[in-house]
C-alpha cells in the first residue's frame, strides 16, 4: 500500500475530529440538528484551515443513510464514497480552471437533474472568486432559488472579490487561522499516534512556519520527519526551515542586560555561523522585547507561542521597563536604517552597540559624563540686567536700543519741547491726554511707599484717504519719578533674574531646583547681538504676539481674596514663582495654616519647589513660619493676575475714548477722511524710578 501523507491521513471525517474553527461548528451543528438547512454556504479563510473539509463533512451529514444529522456515521456506503471522494451527488469543482461561462452554464444544466443515490446533490464550488463576471452572473439565478434537493458550498481565500450579490445570497463563515498552540497540540496527539520521537521545541518551531495553516503545519511535519530519519528534532528543523535559533536572541539580551560588549559581540559572530538575515533577526529582538513589555505590564497576557513563556517572564524580571522602551525604539530605528549600512552584519552590531553606548546609566560602572552646569548664562543675565533698566519707550524700540545707548529724544532730567504739527496731512500725529495718577506698590522690591502713576500721552496711528510720507512718530518724554501699575505676569513675559538677585530674593535656596536650561545654549556675540536689535527696531518688527490675558473673574474679590491682592505686590517672589502666585486666590488662614486656590490652567508651572518659594517668601515677609497649602481649582474671586489684567483693560478703554474724543483728530476725521486704527491705540506705560 502506498504512504498516504499525514495531511490526507489526518483530514477530519466529522466536527468531532475538527481543530478550532468553534464558531462555525456550532452553528452548523445547531442548524443541521434543527433541520434548518440553508441552500448556500460560504467559507472564507486563509489556505489550510478547513474549508473544503468542513464542506465534505457537511455533505456526509446531509447524505448519511442514517438520516439528516451533525454527526454522521462514518460506516455507511455514501460517508465510505465521500470519504474516498467517488460520491456521484458530491461535485467538487475546481473555479480556478472553471473560469469561463460556458463552464458554469453547463453545470447548470445539470442543476435540475435529482440526485443519483443520496438526498442532496452537493456543488462544492472551490476558489469561487476566480469565476468570471460572466460566470457569476450565470450563476445569480440558479443560486438565489436552486431545486430543493440542491445545496451549495462556495470556498475561497479572497471574499473581497465576490460581486456583493453573490455574497447576500449565502451564510457566510470566515474560518480563523490556527494559532500556535493549538498546531503544537494537534501535532502532539499526530505525533503520538504514529510513534514519531519528537522536541517540543521542534514542534513550535513547526508551528510558527505553519502561518495559521494546519495543513502546511503536517505538510512541514512530513518534511521534518524525512529530513530528521524518522524523528523531529529542534536542530534538524531549524535546519531544514533556515529559521534562526531563538537561544540566540535571548543571548543578545542577556549580554546588553549585562553591558558586556565582548559577550555581546561574540554572540553576534555565533549568529552570524548561520549567515542569517540581519533584518530578520532585529526583528526577533523586536518581537522578545515587545512580549517582555506585555508579561511587564500584565504577567498573565503573555502567550506561550514561541514556547518561551518562562524565559519572556524571567526577563521582564531583569529588564527595567524603561530600557525595554528604550531598546525597543532603539531596533525599530536600527531596522528602519539597516538597508543604508554599507555591510548588514556591521549595521546590525552598530545598532547593538548603540543599545550598549545609550542604555541608562544606573549602575555604578556605567560610563558618566560631566555636564554643563546648570544655571543662567552671563550673557543672558547681562541683557536682562539691561533691558531691565532700559526706559519703556515703546514695545520693541525699549529692549532694542537700551543696551547701546539711551534714546537722545527721552532724557531723564530736562523736557524738550514738542515739535509743531505741520498743516499738511500727519500719518502718526502724538495727542496729548489727560495726566492719570494711580497709587501702586512696587512688586519686586521690599515694601516702600507708594508713587504716582503718568500716563502722559497715548500715540495712535492714523490712516488717510490719500497716500501722504509717513512721519517719524515724536516720543513724548517721561519723568524718572514714575513707576508702572500693578504686575502684569500674565500678559508679557518675565525677564530670567540673575543668580545674584536670586540668592537676596530667597535666601536659603537651592539654585538646583530650578528647571534646567537648554544644554545646547551657545553663548552669542552680544555686540553682534545689539547689532541686530538694533536693525529690527529701525525696521519696526513687530514682537510677539504676548500670551492670552486671563480669562475675568466670576466674582470681585472680596475677604481674604482682597487681602491677597494687597499683598502679593509686597511679597519678594519673581519669575516663575511670582507667575503662580499671580493666579493663585487667598481662601483661608487657620492660625498660620494657609489655603491658596490656584488656577489649574497654570499647573504646569506648578511644582513642589514653587511652593517651598513661595512659603519662604511668605515667612520672610511675615516674620514667623507659616505653613502653606496650595490646591489646583480655579478660583472663583479676582486674582492679581486677572486684577492687573482688568486694570489694563481700562486703560486701554480710556486711552481709546481719549483719542476718539480729542477734536484735533476729529477735525484730521472730517477734513482729509482720516481713520483710526484702535489696534495701534496703545497706553504709553510710565518710566520707574529707582531714587
Amino acid at each position: 500500500m502506498s504512504y498516504q501523507v499525514l495531511a490526507r491521513k489526518w483530514r477530519p471525517r466529522s466536527f468531532r475530529e475538527m481543530v478550532g474553527q468553534t464558531h462555525v461548528l456550532k452553528a452548523l451543528i445547531n442548524a443541521l440538528d434543527s433541520q434548518r438547512l440553508h441552500h448556500a454556504y460560504l467559507f472564507t479563510g486563509t489556505r489550510g484551515v478547513g474549508k473544503t473539509t468542513i464542506a465534505r463533512i457537511i455533505a456526509k451529514c446531509l447524505n448519511c443513510e442514517t438520516g439528516i444529522t451533525s454527526t454522521p456515521c462514518g460506516e455507511c456506503s455514501v460517508c465510505r464514497e465521500i470519504d474516498e471522494g467517488r460520491f456521484v451527488d458530491l461535485i467538487e469543482i475546481d473555479a480556478a480552471s472553471r473560469t469561463k461561462v460556458e463552464d458554469t452554464r453547463e453545470l447548470l444544466d445539470n442543476v435540475q437533474y435529482a440526485p443519483s443515490r443520496g438526498r442532496f446533490k452537493v456543488y462544492l464550488i472551490d476558489e469561487v472568486h476566480m469565476l468570471s463576471s460572466h460566470s457569476f452572473n450565470a450563476l445569480l439565478k440558479t443560486l438565489e432559488e436552486p431545486p430543493p434537493y440542491v445545496k451549495f458550498i462556495l470556498a475561497t481565500t479572497d471574499p473581497q472579490k465576490l460581486p456583493a450579490t453573490i455574497l447576500s445570497r449565502c451564510l457566510q463563515f470566515s474560518l480563523k487561522n490556527m494559532t500556535p498552540e493549538r498546531v503544537v497540540e494537534h501535532l502532539t496527539h499526530v505525533l503520538g499516534v504514529e510513534n514519531v520521537p519528537f522536541e517540543d521545541d521542534a514542534l513550535w518551531l513547526l508551528g510558527r512556519a505553519a502561518d495559521g495553516s494546519m495543513r502546511d503545519a503536517m505538510s512541514l511535519t512530513d518534511q521534518a520527519i524525512a529530513f530528521g530519519e524518522g524523528k523531529v528534532m529542534a536542530a534538524d528543523v531549524r535546519a531544514m526551515l533556515g529559521t534562526l535559533d531563538h537561544g540566540q536572541v535571548y543571548d543578545v539580551l542577556h549580554a546588553l542586560i549585562e553591558g558586556d560588549a565582548k559577550a555581546l559581540l561574540e554572540a553576534v559572530r555565533h549568529l552570524a555561523e548561520q549567515g542569517p538575515d540581519w533584518s530578520g533577526v532585529l526583528s526577533e529582538i523586536l518581537n522578545v522585547l515587545h512580549r517582555v513589555a506585555i508579561a511587564q505590564a500584565l504577567p498573565e497576557g503573555v502567550d506561550n507561542g514561541h514556547g518561551d513563556r518562562d524565559r519572556v517572564l524571567a526577563l521582564a524580571q531583569a529588564l527595567p521597563a524603561e530600557d525595554v522602551q528604550f531598546y525597543y525604539q532603539m531596533g525599530l530605528i536600527g531596522r528602519r536604517d539597516l538597508p543604508l549600512a554599507p555591510d548588514p552584519r556591521g549595521g546590525f552590531e552598530m545598532v547593538l552597540l548603540r543599545m550598549l553606548a545609550f542604555r541608562p546609566a544606573d549602575t555604578a560602572d556605567a560610563p558618566r559624563q560631566s555636564l554643563k552646569p546648570v544655571g543662567i548664562s552671563q550673557a543672558t543675565v547681562d541683557s536682562a540686567k539691561s533691558v531691565a533698566a532700559a526706559p519703556v519707550v515703546a514695545p520693541v524700540v525699549a529692549a532694542a536700543v537700551a543696551p547701546v545707548e539711551p534714546a537722545p529724544v527721552v532724557a531723564p532730567t530736562q523736557t524738550p519741547e514738542p515739535e509743531p504739527v505741520a498743516p499738511v496731512v500727519a500719518a502718526e500725529p502724538v495727542v496729548e491726554a489727560a495726566v492719570v495718577e494711580e497709587v501702586v506698590d512696587l512688586p519686586w522690591n521690599d515694601p516702600v511707599e507708594p508713587a504716582i502713576v503718568q500716563q502722559p500721552a497715548v500715540a495712535p496711528v492714523l490712516e488717510t484717504a490719500s497716500e501722504q510720507p509717513e512721519l517719524p512718530p515724536v516720543m513724548t518724554p517721561t519723568p524718572d519719578s514714575v513707576v508702572p501699575d500693578a504686575p502684569e505676569w500674565a500678559a508679557a513675559p518675565i525677564p530670567e533674574p540673575s543668580v545674584a538677585e536670586v540668592d537676596a530674593a530667597t535666601p536659603g535656596m537651592d539654585l538646583d531646583d530650578e528647571p534646567p536650561l537648554d544644554e545646547d545654549y551657545i553663548e552669542p556675540d552680544m555686540d553682534s547681538a545689539y547689532s541686530y536689535l538694533d536693525d529690527l527696531a529701525s525696521e519696526h518688527v513687530a514682537e510677539p504676539a504676548p500670551e492670552p490675558e486671563p480669562e475675568p473673574a466670576a466674582a470681585p474679590a472680596t475677604g481674604l481674596a482682597l487681602q491677597w491682592l494687597e499683598l502679593f505686590p509686597k511679597l519678594p517672589i519673581s519669575g516663575m514663582t511670582g507667575s503662580i502666585a499671580a493666579n493663585c486666590t487667598l481662601i483661608s488662614v487657620e492660625g498660620d495654616n494657609w489655603l491658596l486656590h490656584l488656577d489649574p490652567a497654570h499647573s504646569a508651572l506648578f511644582n513642589a519647589t514653587q511652593q517651598r518659594r513661595l512659603n519662604d517668601a511668605l515667612n520672610q515677609y511675615h516674620g514667623r513660619t507659616l505653613t502653606l497649602t496650595m490646591e489646583l481649582i480655579k478660583p472663583e474671586q479676582e486674582t492679581p493676575a486677572q486684577a492687573a489684567s482688568r486694570r489694563r483693560a481700562d486703560r486701554q478703554r480710556e486711552a481709546e475714548e481719549s483719542i476718539h474724543g480729542d477734536p484735533f483728530i476729529q477735525q484730521m476725521m472730517q477734513q482729509f477722511g482720516a481713520v483710526i486704527r484702535n489696534d495701534t491705540i496703545e497706553p504709553v506705560e510710565a518710566l520707574v524710578s529707582q531714587g
